[in-house]
């Protein structure tokens, strides 16, 4: 795990921590509360989910795009390659 996702993990924790400090300090009812803080918690979870998906989709197409650059270096090159050959022939 890299030093970003390490810090971007912690900055979400210690941000879900807060939430949770918040709504139980707030002067509400416990069932209330309970709600409230299932809510929230669904809120996160659901955004957390299409967060990790956009970057999953994201990671796929950087990967394609890289491999479809390395496939077209390749053949260029190989071409490069093949009209010196035939140059000192």
């Amino acid at each position: 795990m890299t030093n970003r996702n390490k810090i971007l993990i912690g900055i979400l924790g210690a941000a879900a921590a807060g939430v949770v400090i918040g709504l139980l300090v707030a002067p509400e009812k416990g069932k209330d509360m309970r709600k409230k803080i299932k809510k929230t918690a669904g809120d996160w979870a659901d955004n957390l989910t299409h967060l990790w998906a956009n970057g999953k989709e994201a990671a796929e197409q950087a990967i394609a795009e890289a491999k479809e650059k390395g496939r077209h270096a390749r053949s260029s090159a190989e071409d490069k390659a093949n009209k010196v050959k035939e140059n000192f022939s």
